[in-house]
């Protein structure tokens, strides 16, 4: 088994990915803060994540992979005091939707979703690890890590401790990128905010201690992967290295890997734009949800993304290439005089595809060798020219890569976003509407047989003429 490469953030270059356990990935990936719902730049990194678990499962190797579920920051303390109900109460509806939005999008589930209201006794005893060798200290009933005290810290985000002060803190759970400052680990309580006993009295545990005490109860204290956002990598993913790694003495994640910013229309999103979209306002839109699956897919992981809804029907057009060849297959003659070259474009489809998986999970180069994967079957199928046993090898090879891709198969997903749409037309009324293209077609009449192949088009019906009749179906 080869070694796949993949970036490093730490280090900042390609590396060969070797795991600690020589058959098993061991990945924690940084889940949603449960304060509202996910929008399509979090679940753009989520199936990031998601794909980059296929494809080491599909190089070979066992995966555990850790999200967590921040359940209890400064937005969900607020809104829950602000309804007069629990953190519990407030939050399970949006873990909810979260998790309806990741089957949505085809987004396989992790093996743990820790939630960090549920782990409080493994961060009181981390913390209290920190204190005992030095790296923390107490304020006030707050609990704060000393960063001038971890030498390595800086290494991830190469942020400068020059500017740092000695003794300044920060105890906010999101503050500004340029602010290096000692953080909190423990935040005494408030009035009328829900809180713990501790220790130093009663509180809540910061953000970044929280990923750091679950991952290490799931995946041990050194692991192999860690994922996230960009917009993570300071302050939060270097305050868990400092932190985890001051209590251990161990490197902490031996690999660091972030996928950029998603753009809308070449723009960062913000409600105050109206540009920060949810898989609800797709869906109102009428957006065909594999075809942004497919759009995510398309570009590498560390490039920016620029969503926009010429963009996702670029996707949907690209998809039904794949649909049409599905869709001649059913109809087409197999041959044991022919020499199709199928069996030789399935070899040449797995080998490039894993190559592209390997070289930094590019995604882009594996989609354009399913591309040309469809083509040359396509021109096999056109000039009916499929040795046997040629439909089940296509069918096979597809299989596989979507084993990783998880939008070929349009069998998978549904084909109205919330059940089936009472407007469809009948298989009558497709029927009657083929028939009268056939007939348009017989009487020479292209511009009439034009306009009804346009109008079942529209209708999302495929056709297809054969020299056995004509076939069609719905996309």
């Amino acid at each position: 088994m080869a070694s796949p490469r993949f970036y490093n953030s730490l280090g900042r270059e390609l590396q060969s990915f070797a795991p600690q356990d020589a058959d098993t990935a061991r990945i924690y990936t940084c889940g949603p803060t449960v304060y509202d719902t996910a929008h399509i730049g979090n679940l753009r990194t989520f199936l990031f994540e998601d794909v980059l678990c296929r494809a080491l499962e599909f190089l070979g190797y066992d995966v555990t992979q850790v999200m967590n579920l921040t359940d209890v920051e400064d937005k969900i303390i607020a809104g829950a005091v602000e309804r007069e109900i629990s953190i519990d109460d407030y939050v399970s509806p949006h873990i909810d939707v979260f998790f309806r939005d990741l089957e949505r999008l085809h987004i396989r589930k992790a093996e743990h979703y820790p939630r960090a209201t549920q782990h409080i006794p493994e961060m009181i005893s981390m913390i209290q690890t920190l204190e005992e060798r030095g790296f923390a200290y107490s304020v006030e009933g707050s609990v704060f890590f000393h960063i001038d005290r971890f030498g390595p810290y800086g290494r991830l985000s190469g942020v400068d401790l020059g500017g740092a002060k000695r003794g300044e803190r920060v105890a906010d759970d999101e503050y500004e990128k340029d602010d290096v400052k000692d953080f909190v680990l423990w935040k005494a309580a408030k009035e009328g905010e829900p809180s713990w006993d501790s220790p130093w009295g009663a509180g809540r545990p910061g953000w970044h201690i929280e990923c750091s005490a679950m991952s290490m109860k799931y995946l041990g204290e050194s692991f192999d992967i860690h994922c996230g956002g960009v917009d993570n990598m300071f302050p939060h993913h270097e305050n868990e290295i400092a932190q985890s790694e001051a209590a251990t003495d161990v490197e902490f994640a031996r690999y660091w890997l972030h996928s950029e910013h998603l753009l809308v229309d070449g723009r960062k999103m913000s409600k105050s734009l109206g540009n920060q979209y949810t898989l609800d306002h797709l869906i109102a839109r009428d957006i065909d949800l594999r075809a942004v699956r497919y759009l995510f897919l398309s570009v590498p992981y560390r490039r920016k993304l620029n969503f926009t809804f010429s963009s996702v029907e670029g996707s949907a057009s690209a998809l039904r290439r794949v649909d049409q060849l599905r869709f001649r297959l059913e109809t087409t003659a197999e041959s044991d005089d022919s020499n199709s070259g199928i069996a030789t474009a399935c070899e040449s489809l797995y080998t490039s595809f894993r190559e592209a998986l390997a070289d930094d999970l590019n995604l882009s180069a594996a989609l354009a060798t399913v591309h040309i994967f469809v083509r040359d079957a396509n021109v096999a199928v056109g000039q009916r020219r499929l040795n046997t046993g040629d439909r089940q090898r296509i069918i096979e090879a597809l299989a596989s890569v979507d084993r990783v891709l998880g939008v070929l198969d349009a069998g998978d997903w549904p084909t109205s976003q919330e059940g089936t749409d009472d407007s469809e037309s009948s298989d009558d009324d497709i029927q009657t509407l083929v028939d009268a293209r056939q007939g348009a077609r017989i009487a020479r009449d292209w511009a009439e047989a034009d306009r009804l192949r346009d109008e079942l088009v529209g209708a999302g019906i495929v056709v297809e003429d054969t020299p056995d009749g004509v076939r069609w179906k719905r996309e």
